[in-house]
């Protein structure tokens, strides 16, 4: 492979949450990476979590807006002394607006690898579907 072939591979920081309330609870708080595809069937949704048990997760709904919300629980022991700390602990944070295509009593989530996944299905109505035309 020539080196002009070779790319840097660039990983990307956590980002902090820029709220515009402040907290009531010290520590930080992350964005979560997100990435979302649409189908004809429905949304996904995966949330880059990693560090974070399926306990330490909360998804809420309430009028129309999703909220994700997970605690990553330090992992030193207690006997433990820090001498570098790259990989900082806290919780994560994001909030979306769902739509009236998703069908919201049906939503589905599952974590696997420190990978969220939600999956969003779309109300009936919003399904695109073909219409047959008939001949008389």
């Amino acid at each position: 492979m020539a080196d002009s072939d070779i790319k840097a591979i660039k990983v990307k920081e956590k980002q902090e949450v820029a709220a515009p309330a402040e907290h009531t609870r010290p520590g930080l708080i992350f964005v979560p990476n997100v990435d979302i595809f649409e189908t004809k069937d429905h949304i996904a949704m995966m949330a880059d979590v990693p560090g974070v048990k399926p306990e330490g997760i909360s998804i809420d709904l309430k009028e129309g807006t999703l909220t994700l919300s997970a605690d990553i629980a330090p992992f030193e022991g207690p006997n433990e002394e820090d001498i570098l700390i790259e990989y900082e602990t806290g919780k994560y944070f994001r909030q979306f607006s769902l739509s009236e295509i998703i069908n919201q009593s049906k939503i589905d989530a599952k974590l696997k690898d420190g990978v969220l996944q939600l999956t969003l299905p779309k109300v009936e109505k919003a399904k695109p579907r073909k219409i047959e035309i008939k001949s008389e």
